[in-house]
């Protein structure tokens, strides 16, 4: 419990900056007159700057320990905190987004190091659920509490506000974080040292395609173009925006809760990943062809979205048998790199479908329906390379 007590709050608050945008996309853009490009850019910064931190920070934790990696990068963070309300334009304000991404950037992983280090690998994926469950607060706090404190305070009045809950989440740090016990080490070597164990394994290239876009495909939708498209498309004011993603949010939480508790009792990792991700594929192939405009189905396919593809634990959780205990560090974070680096690139990717298609005269509703197609096939190439990967290490099957 004392590392849930020291990056609880450290985690809620980096789970709001992957998401918050969306809600904010409308005010942002007019504030500071820029397009769907240049806010998914200024999104895109945290998370490309989060993708690369994951190298340091895996080889960090695997030679210092948690405390002495998250520490300092939180206090680099705290200047993204600080200097994002004041940004004037979409340049200054992806510099802030990714100093921001800097300081998150071990929160997580770090959690992640203590439970692989302390606990027995079936009890990873249930305690990694349940951090992520509770740290999809940051995604409730970034929907219906967001519009109605930008409302009241304006959105630079509430960032401001972010960065006094951030100081807090900081001095938590300071006060519970705990290193485990160090462990021998195969190899001492540098910045990459390990790596290459992992990526020389024909397992690893399984998993890429599904860890690139899995995650990618479903916090783009959820953190940057849900409230455009209920808008764009469907007509639906701020509140009403954010009440859908406050649901989304609801839903994402609680199949974060639920998939962890069954993979740690039953261990159907690999199964519960296939299922999600094809039934993710579907629901988007659907949102494609229909051209939907009705606010219900809507919602109830965004809600669907948030239940059934949020795959990210798991798939961490069915990898992590896989590396040594001299490799943990670097091998959780390799893989959350690729995570974060598919985050980045399919919200660059998804906002230049978007103008492109607006571009050649489609209306919005063309142009989301591009997207979510494009999306679609992308996520069902991945879940077949996926399907060929083992459901757990050899030894362990024997």
């Amino acid at each position: 419990m004392q590392t849930f007590a020291a990056l609880l709050l450290a985690y809620i608050i980096s789970i709001f900056f992957r998401s918050f945008l969306s809600v904010l996309a409308t005010r942002i853009m007019a504030d500071m007159n820029i397009g769907a490009t240049e806010l998914a850019v200024m999104s895109s910064a945290w998370f490309i700057v989060f993708a690369l931190m994951q190298f340091p920070v895996g080889w960090a934790l695997d030679f210092y320990g948690p405390r002495r990696t998250v520490l300092p990068l939180m206090v680099v963070g705290a200047i993204g905190v600080c200097l994002f309300p004041f940004a004037p334009n979409a340049t200054v304000g992806a510099v802030a987004m990714g100093l921001i991404g800097v300081g998150c950037s071990p929160m997580y992983m770090g959690a992640l190091y203590v439970f692989a280090r302390n606990y027995p690998p079936h009890r990873f994926g249930f305690l990694a659920s349940l951090l992520i469950g509770f740290g999809s607060i940051g995604n409730l706090i970034g929907t219906t509490p967001l519009v109605i404190s930008a409302e009241r305070f304006g959105w630079r009045g509430t960032m401001m506000m972010l960065a006094g809950l951030y100081a807090v989440a900081f001095v938590l740090a300071v006060v519970f974080l705990r290193d485990p016990p160090r462990v021998a080490r195969r190899e001492e070597g540098g910045f990459l040292a390990g790596l290459g164990r992992i990526v020389r394994t024909r397992v690893f290239w399984l998993f890429v395609p599904i860890v690139f876009f899995s995650y990618a495909i479903m916090v783009a939708l959820r953190g940057l173009w849900v409230a455009p498209y209920l808008e764009q498309v469907i007509g639906l004011g701020p509140w009403e925006q954010g009440q859908v993603a406050l649901v989304m949010s609801l839903s994402m939480a609680a199949s974060a809760f639920f998939i962890g508790w069954v993979e740690s009792r039953f261990g159907f990792a690999k199964t519960a990943t296939l299922l999600g991700n094809v039934a993710m594929a579907s629901i988007l192939l659907a949102l494609a062809i229909s051209g939907v405009q009705s606010a219900l189905v809507a919602t109830l396919a965004f809600v669907a979205i948030g239940l059934c593809g949020f795959s990210y634990t798991i798939l961490m959780a069915h990898i992590r048998p896989f590396f040594p205990d001299d490799l943990v560090g670097r091998g959780i974070t390799l893989m959350n790199f690729i995570f974060i680096a598919g985050a980045a690139a399919v919200q660059t990717g998804s906002g230049w479908l978007i103008d492109r298609a607006k571009g050649q005269g489609l209306d919005a509703a063309g142009a989301f329906a591009q997207m979510h197609g494009a999306l679609a096939l992308a996520l069902i190439a991945s879940t077949l390379v996926y399907a060929f990967s083992p459901s757990q290490p050899r030894a362990e099957r024997s």
